[in-house]
C-alpha cells in the first residue's frame, strides 16, 4: 500500500484506507498477532461498524487482510476479544479462534447491544457467524452493555471462561464454561465514584501481573473513559486489585484515578491473549473522540499506538503501571549519536549534530532541576511547527499549540500535562517521533503521554535541548534515526 500521504505514519498501524477506532480480537495464535479493529470500510468518518484485520509475526511489520466481520441480521459489529478455544469447550472444532463482540442495533429512539459469536479453523482467515446469536443479551435491557473482553481463568481442567463487560459506569463480570452460555457472577464500579465517572465505561480489559522485585502479583483493571481524561474528552484509566474468578476489587480509594496515559491521543487500550513468552502486550487507538472525526489525514482516518509491554512497579504512590515499547531495532537505520554527558547552562541550548530525519528514537536522561522555567526540548519541523517538552516542578508539560495544523477543532491546540517523580533530581525520556505523533515514556514508562501532530508540510525533524533558570546535563543521549515498517 502506499505510505506517502501527507501525514500517513510510518511505523504504526494504519487501515490502507478508510475510518478504524479501537482495536478488537488481540490473539496470538501460530506465529502471528491478530490485530482486530472497528472499521467502517466506506468512509473516514465513524459509522457501520465492521472487524478490520491484520497480523504480524514481530509488532512492527503487518499485512492487512480481508475484512473479518460484516454486520448482519443482529445489527453491526462492535468491540470485543479474541480466544483460542484450545480444548475445544464450545465445538466449533480443535483449536477455533473464537470472537466475542457486541452486535448493535439502533431505532430513533434506542438503541440495543447484545454479545455475540464468531469462530474461525483456518487460523482467523474467514469467519463463521454462531447459529444461535447472540448468546448474551442486555440485562435488564440497559443501554449500554458491550465489549466483552474474555479470557481462562483456573486451570485446564476445572476452570471457567471469564467476561468483563462494560455497562454504563461499571463492568459486569459473567462466566461460563463453553462461551455460549453466561452466568453472571459480580460487577465493579456498584455505588460509583470508583476513579474517573465523569464519562460512560468502555473497552475494559482484565489480566494479571507481577509486581516488579517481589513474589506479589495483582489484577489490572482497563476501563476506556469516554470524557473526562486528563487531556480532555476520551482517555484511559486503570485499577489495581484483585480478582477471584468472579468479581474484581480495587485496592485504591475510590476517588484515585489511575490513568494510563497523560497525552490526549491514547484509547480502548486491549492485550494480546496467548502470547507464547507469557508477557503482556498492549496496543491502543491513538486518537480521541473529541475530534477523532475530523483530524486533518486524507484517504484513512485513524492509528494505533505502538505495541506495549506491561508490568507493575512498587512506588511511593502504590503499585502502578509500567509501560515499555516493544523491541523497535528492526526499524533502526545505522548507528545513533551518542552522548555521554552534556552541560546546558542556565538559559541555554544544546542540538545534537544528528543526521537529518523525519523518523525519531530519542532517549535521554535529565539532571538537574524542574524549577522555575523548567527544562527540556523541542521538536522542530522544515516548515517551522514545534512541539516543546517541558519538565517543570513534577509535571512533563507537551505543547502542541505550534504543532502545524491545529485549527480543525478548537480543543486541539492545548498543552498537556502528566505527574513525574524524578529520582535524585534524574529525569529519564524515551521518545519515538513518526509522522504525525509523538509517544513519550518518562521515568521507565512510569508515565505514557501519546499526542497526535499534524506538522504543516512535514519534512525533517530536529531536536534541540534547554535549560531554564539553572544548568541542566545531559546524560547517554542517544538518537536513532528509524526507517518506516513493512506494511503489506
Amino acid at each position: 500500500m502506499s505510505r506517502t500521504e501527507l501525514y500517513r505514519p510510518q511505523f504504526h498501524f494504519s487501515p490502507a484506507a478508510h475510518w478504524i477506532n479501537d482495536p478488537n480480537g488481540l490473539v496470538y495464535y501460530a506465529g502471528e498477532y491478530h490485530l482486530f479493529y472497528q472499521y467502517h470500510p466506506e468512509s473516514t468518518v465513524w459509522g457501520p461498524m465492521h472487524w478490520g484485520h491484520a497480523v504480524s509475526r514481530d509488532l512492527l511489520q503487518w499485512e492487512e487482510l480481508p475484512i473479518a466481520l460484516y454486520p448482519d441480521e443482529h445489527g453491526t459489529i462492535f468491540s470485543g476479544s479474541a480466544v483460542i478455544d484450545w480444548h475445544n469447550s464450545a465445538g466449533f472444532g480443535p483449536e477455533a479462534m473464537v470472537a466475542i463482540f457486541t452486535h448493535h442495533t439502533r431505532t430513533s429512539e434506542t438503541q440495543t447491544q447484545s454479545q455475540s459469536l464468531a469462530y474461525s479453523l483456518d487460523k482467523g482467515r474467514t469467519w463463521t457467524k454462531y447459529a444461535g446469536n447472540p448468546v448474551l443479551p442486555p440485562t435488564n435491557r440497559m443501554r449500554d452493555f458491550r465489549d466483552p473482553k474474555v479470557f481462562w481463568y483456573g486451570p485446564a481442567e476445572s476452570g471457567h471462561w471469564v467476561m468483563c463487560l462494560a455497562a454504563g459506569q461499571l463492568i459486569l463480570f459473567y462466566k461460563s464454561p463453553n462461551l455460549i452460555d453466561w452466568e453472571a457472577c459480580g460487577g465493579f464500579g456498584f455505588g460509583f465514584g470508583h476513579g474517573s465517572v465523569e464519562g460512560v465505561w468502555e473497552t475494559p480489559d482484565l489480566f494479571r501481573l507481577p509486581v516488579e522485585g517481589s513474589d506479589e502479583s495483582r489484577w489490572v483493571l482497563f476501563v476506556g473513559v469516554n470524557r473526562g481524561a486528563p487531556a480532555g474528552d476520551s482517555g484511559q484509566q486503570y485499577f489495581v486489585g484483585h480478582f477471584n474468578g468472579e468479581t474484581f476489587t480495587s485496592e485504591n480509594p475510590k476517588p484515585v484515578a489511575l490513568w494510563a496515559d497523560y497525552g490526549a491521543d491514547s484509547y480502548a487500550a486491549q492485550s494480546w491473549s496467548d502470547v507464547a513468552d507469557g508477557r503482556r502486550l498492549a496496543i491502543a487507538w491513538m486518537n480521541n473522540w473529541g475530534y477523532a472525526k475530523q483530524i486533518p489525514t486524507g484517504v484513512w482516518r485513524g492509528a494505533m499506538t505502538l505495541p506495549r509491554q506491561l508490568s507493575l512497579a512498587a512506588t511511593a504512590e502504590g503499585i502502578r503501571l509500567r509501560q515499555a515499547v516493544v523491541d523497535t531495532s528492526p526499524l533502526s537505520a545505522g548507528q545513533p549519536f551518542r552522548v555521554g554527558s552534556v552541560t546546558i547552562p542556565a538559559g541555554g541550548v544544546y542540538t545534537p549534530e544528528a543526521e537529518s530525519g523525519s523518523l525519531w528514537k530519542i532517549q535521554a536522561e535529565m539532571v538537574g532541576q524542574g524549577d522555575g522555567d523548567g527544562c527540556g526540548l523541542r521538536l522542530r519541523w522544515t516548515d517551522g511547527s514545534t512541539v516543546t517538552v517541558t519538565w517543570r516542578r513534577g509535571a512533563l508539560l507537551v505543547d502542541r499549540r505550534l504543532s502545524g495544523v491545529v485549527d480543525f477543532n478548537p480543543d486541539f491546540a492545548a498543552l498537556h500535562s502528566g505527574p513525574v517523580s524524578p529520582a535524585d533530581g534524574r529525569l529519564s525520556l524515551q521518545l519515538f517521533v513518526d509522522t504525525s505523533s509523538l509517544e513519550i515514556l518518562a521515568q521507565g514508562g512510569l508515565l505514557s503521554m501519546t499526542e497526535q501532530l499534524f506538522p504543516s508540510a512535514g519534512g525533517t525533524v530536529q531536536v534541540t535541548f534547554f535549560a531554564g533558570d539553572g544548568p541542566v546535563t545531559l546524560a547517554d543521549l542517544s538518537i536513532q534515526r528509524l526507517v518506516p515498517a513493512r506494511f503489506a
